[in-house]
C-alpha cells in the first residue's frame, strides 16, 4: 500500500474509533442527564476551578455562542454559578457549585471507569505510544 492510501486508511480507521469511543462515552454522561458539552464545562470547572466564561469554549471546544446557553443550563441546575470579577466588571467567571462538587465526586470516578473499560484491549504501554503518535499528529498540523 502507498503512503497516500495508508493514509487514507488511518483517517478512516481513526475516524470509525472515535465514533465508536464517542458513542459510548455519550451514553455514559447521558445516564447523569447531562449532554457531553455539560459535562466538559463541569469537568473543566471540577478540576481547574473558576474560569472566564469567555476563555470555557477554548478549553471545551466549543463555540463562544454555544457557551452561555451550556452555562444557563448548568446554572439552572444548581451546578455552576456565574460570579462578577471584582477587577475588571467585563469577566464573568464560572464558579461550580456545592451540589456541582458532590455530583462530580460522585460521577467522576465512574465515568473514569468507563473510559478505562473502553480502552481496556489496549496495553498501557501502547496507550503511551497512541498518545505521543496522536499528539504528534495534532502539533505538526496545528493552524
Amino acid at each position: 500500500m502507498n503512503s497516500k492510501d495508508l493514509s487514507l486508511k488511518l483517517f478512516i480507521v481513526l475516524s470509525r474509533s472515535y465514533r465508536s469511543v464517542f458513542d459510548q462515552i455519550e451514553a455514559d454522561i447521558r445516564q447523569y442527564c447531562m449532554n457531553p458539552t455539560e459535562f466538559a464545562v463541569l469537568e473543566l470547572l471540577y478540576h481547574k476551578g473558576e474560569q472566564p466564561i469567555q476563555q470555557i469554549g477554548k478549553k471545551v471546544l466549543l463555540a463562544s455562542g454555544s457557551i452561555t446557553y451550556v452555562v444557563d443550563k448548568l446554572e439552572k441546575k444548581g451546578l455552576l454559578e456565574r460570579r462578577s470579577c471584582p477587577k475588571d466588571r467585563r469577566v464573568t467567571y464560572a464558579v461550580i457549585t456545592t451540589p456541582g462538587k458532590e455530583l462530580m465526586d460522585d460521577i467522576f470516578p465512574k465515568h473514569k471507569d468507563a473510559i478505562d473499560k473502553i480502552f481496556n484491549s489496549v496495553s498501557d504501554s501502547e496507550k503511551e505510544t497512541l498518545i505521543t503518535l496522536l499528539k504528534q499528529i495534532g502539533i505538526s498540523n496545528a493552524l
